[in-house]
C-alpha cells in the first residue's frame, strides 16, 4: 500500500458540506482516491486509526451508512462500538446529550451520529471533546452521502465543474439533496432540483439552484441525474395524488431514459423504492452507478475518518 499524504486539516468535526470550502471538499475526494486504490489492490487493512475508538450513535435505521462507517473504521485499524437506542438507557428517559457524554467517558475518539432532529450533530459537537461526524440529521444534511455522490461523478465523468446535475424527487425532506447542492455548486456544477411543488421547499433557489416541476423538460440537459427517495417516513399524506401518479411524472423508466443524453449517469442514494423513483431495469442498467456509489462510500468515509483522527505511518 502506498503511504497516505499528511494533509492540512484543522476541523475536528464533519457536520455538513455547507461549512466546507471547495479546497476541503477536494482534499477529501483526493484522499478517497487513495483508498479506492487500496481496494483495487485488495489491500484491506491499515493502522492509521490503531488505538482509536469510533462509536456509531444511530438513532435512526441505517444499512449502508452504518455498515460503511463500521467497515471504514476497522479497515483503518480502529475499534468500533455500535449503539442502538432500543435496549439503551434512552428508553428509561436518559437524554441524548447525557447518553453521548457517558459513552465519551469510556474513552472514545470519534462519534458517528444519525438523528431525526436537525442540528443534533452540531449539539453533540458543542458538548463533547470527541470528534463528531454527521451521518444524517433530520432533513438538514448527510455530508458523507453528498461526498460519495460527488466522488462517483468525478470518478466516472472525470470532472464535476461544468456538468449539469439533476436532483429529482422529494427535495423538501432530503438531507442528501442539501449536501449535494452545497458540494456540487462549490465544485462548479450546475444543479437543477426537480419534483412536485408540494415536495419543493420554499426559497430553495437561494442556494443557487434552478427549480423545475417537469422532469421531461430538464432531463435532456442533464449529464447526471440523482434520483432521490420519497421520504414516506418524514412527510404527511396528501403531498401528491398517488404513488402511481408520482412514478408517471417523476420516475425514471426505460421510456423516459430515451429522452436523456446517451451517456447519462444515473445515481440514487438508496434505499430505492423500485417502481416508484426508478424501475428495476433502469436501476440495474448500463446508466446506473448505484452499486458503485456504495463501493465509493467506503473510500470516502475512510478519508473522513483519517482526516479527523488518523495517524501517520499506517
Amino acid at each position: 500500500m502506498s503511504p497516505l499524504p499528511r494533509m492540512n486539516w484543522d476541523r475536528p468535526h464533519l457536520l455538513g458540506l455547507e461549512e466546507l470550502s471547495r479546497e476541503e471538499i477536494v482534499a477529501i475526494l483526493d484522499l478517497a482516491e487513495h483508498f479506492t486504490q487500496d481496494s483495487r489492490e485488495r489491500k484491506k487493512k491499515r493502522a492509521n486509526l490503531a488505538g482509536k475508538v469510533v462509536v456509531n450513535l444511530f438513532f435512526e435505521p441505517s444499512t449502508r451508512t452504518r455498515m460503511s462507517f463500521s467497515l471504514a473504521a476497522r479497515r483503518l485499524g480502529a475499534d468500533v462500538l455500535d449503539f442502538s437506542p432500543s435496549g439503551s438507557s434512552t428508553s428509561k428517559g436518559e437524554t441524548f446529550i447525557d447518553t453521548a457524554k457517558n459513552i465519551e467517558a469510556m474513552g472514545i475518539d470519534l462519534v458517528i451520529v444519525r438523528h431525526s432532529a436537525t442540528g443534533a450533530p452540531h449539539l453533540l459537537a458543542h458538548h463533547l471533546n470527541a470528534g463528531v461526524v454527521n451521518a444524517g440529521d433530520g432533513a438538514h444534511e448527510h455530508p458523507t452521502q453528498g461526498l460519495l455522490d460527488i466522488f462517483t461523478i468525478r470518478q466516472l465523468r472525470k470532472r464535476v465543474e461544468g456538468l449539469t446535475v439533476g436532483l429529482v424527487g422529494d427535495i423538501m425532506h432530503s438531507r442528501v439533496a442539501r449536501s449535494n447542492i452545497h458540494g456540487l455548486i462549490k465544485l462548479g456544477a450546475r444543479v437543477i432540483v426537480c419534483g412536485p411543488p408540494t415536495l419543493m421547499p420554499d426559497g430553495i433557489e437561494e442556494l443557487g439552484v434552478e427549480v423545475s416541476h417537469k422532469l421531461d423538460d430538464v432531463l435532456p440537459r442533464c449529464d447526471v441525474i440523482n434520483m432521490l427517495r420519497i421520504q414516506f417516513e418524514r412527510q404527511r399524506s396528501g403531498l401528491f395524488p398517488s404513488i402511481a401518479e408520482y412514478a408517471r411524472l417523476f420516475g425514471m423508466d426505460s421510456a423516459r431514459l430515451q429522452k436523456a443524453k446517451p451517456d447519462l449517469l444515473l445515481l440514487a442514494p438508496g434505499p430505492i423504492n423500485r417502481g416508484v423513483e426508478i424501475t428495476p431495469e433502469v436501476a440495474d442498467g448500463k446508466h446506473s452507478a448505484i452499486l458503485q456509489q456504495v463501493t465509493n462510500g467506503l473510500a470516502v468515509r475512510m478519508a473522513v475518518l483519517y482526516l479527523l483522527c488518523g495517524q501517520p505511518g499506517g
